[in-house]
């Protein structure tokens, strides 16, 4: 029998249901997954099986995980509530929800008025032409591929036909989509202490400090740079180990170098103009001297108090409420990076990055054409989060593969379940190419 590759290792081929089974008990240091929605994505048979509904999937979640490991799994906002009680129901500890906040979503409501002209066979008048996005899925029933259609070519408006279409002109059936929600859950622990099952374990905490939002830009996102501290020689630091966002194992631990920045929130955003605009300038973020204590610490606006007080690092800071964590959608040249060898295809869906390209037909084609890419940097910085150091991350729901790429690129080991053929060889080439790119990350060696 022929070896297999790194690749096949790690990518359990068929559903989930079944190949999880094939996983020793408490083998998987964290979970970071982004599964069905169950929205029917346009009558998509892989969007409304109900596996995210299944409790089954999330217990044997909870089988392979380490007490104390935890879990993150994204959904919709419509749905995010059955998946959370599924998770709930199969053992986990629901610790918190992440919202993953963006302005780049596209309003997928019913045109009231255009559906009672429709009903009514009246033709409306067109009175005008838009190429705008906004509008473009407030639609009365059509396709998504025509809605981009009419997006590529220009957009008619119209005026109501008939006196009830006039009377409910502008009333629809939707928001704007605008945010994901994600589920932050802990498999329970075996020890008395959390302390003590991270000894034990290795898993129980999040990695706060690894984590905190700092002022360097990384992949999108904002966090400590430690790139340039973790290629430093140990003359240098006296640390005799030092890696990006990790550190050694507790039984290997050593001198750590000191992590500034936020204390990390359970919101992030995409960073465009549109959700930072949501946010006014706070000003310091911190309490009046006079006005409360917490657990030894004085809290205060005046630097020089707050240092008096030792109160922590996360307060007294400035700016506008937006300054947490933030990571854009990813973009055409990041989905289809080291994809350049597959051929292009019409994605399943509209994609969450926009509309890129179109051809003739007016849809766009692309390498990775899965419908439902997160961003790389997104996924590296939750991972990073729940993943103890050296851990393996599992994804029930691998899709195109970017949490393999995310745990890669953040010296993670990575499993991760797939079912569907076509986004095999896109899985493949993306991890191909995350190696490529984490070697050129490492330092030469003198």
């Amino acid at each position: 029998m022929a070896k297999k590759t790194y690749t096949e290792e790690r990518l359990l081929i068929g559903n989930c249901l079944a190949t999880l089974k094939t996983l020793p008990d408490n083998s998987i240091d964290s979970v970071v997954t982004d599964p069905p929605y169950e929205l029917g994505f346009m009558g998509k048979s892989w969007d409304s099986t109900g596996i995210a509904f299944n409790t089954e999937i999330w217990q044997e979640c909870l089988r392979v995980l380490k007490p104390g490991g935890h879990l993150i799994a994204f959904s919709g906002s419509r749905t995010y509530h059955r998946m959370a009680v599924a998770i709930e129901d199969a053992g986990f500890e629901i610790r918190d929800q992440i919202m993953y906040v963006y302005g780049s979503g596209f309003p997928k409501s019913l045109d009231v008025s255009k559906a009672i002209d429709k009903a009514a066979g009246a033709k409306r008048e067109v009175v005008g032409v838009s190429n705008t996005a906004v509008g473009v899925f407030a639609h009365s029933g059509s396709g998504v591929e025509q809605d981009i259609e009419k997006y590529a070519k220009g957009r008619d408006i119209t005026t109501p036909a008939t006196k009830e279409a006039k009377q409910w002109q502008g009333w629809g059936t939707a928001l704007k989509p605008a945010h994901e929600p994600m589920v932050l859950a802990r498999k329970p622990l075996s020890e008395k202490t959390v302390a003590a099952n991270v000894l034990q374990h290795g898993t129980g905490a999040i990695n706060i400090d690894g984590s905190r939002v700092g002022t360097t830009q990384l992949g999108g996102g904002t966090m400590p740079d430690l790139r340039d501290v973790g290629a430093m020689s140990k003359e240098a630091t006296g640390i005799d180990k030092l890696s990006f966002g990790q550190n050694p194992r507790p039984a290997e631990r050593i001198e750590q170098p000191t992590y500034t920045g936020r204390f990390p929130a359970n919101f992030i955003h995409d960073g465009s103009d549109e959700v930072v605009a949501l946010f006014p300038d706070t000003g310091g973020g911190s309490f009046q001297k006079s006005s409360r204590k917490r657990k030894g610490f004085m809290l205060s606006g005046s630097e020089d108090n707050v240092q008096e007080a030792n109160a922590p690092d996360n307060y007294g800071d400035s700016g506008t409420a937006a300054r947490f964590f933030y990571c854009a959608k990813a973009s055409k040249s990041e989905r289809n990076a080291g994809l350049e060898g597959l051929p292009e295809k019409r994605p399943d869906e509209r994609t969450e990055t926009g509309m890129g390209s179109f051809d003739e037909k007016g849809v766009a084609k692309q390498s990775n054409f899965h419908p439902t890419v997160k961003p790389v940097a997104l996924m590296r910085y939750l991972i990073k989060l729940i993943t103890p150091p050296n851990g393996t991350v599992l994804d029930p729901f691998l899709g195109s593969g970017t949490t393999a790429v995310a745990a890669i690129l953040e010296d993670f080991e990575w499993k991760g379940c797939e079912m569907t053929d076509d986004y095999l060889p896109i899985i493949k080439a993306r991890v191909d190419w995350a190696i490529k790119e984490k070697k050129k990350e490492q330092p030469k060696l003198l």
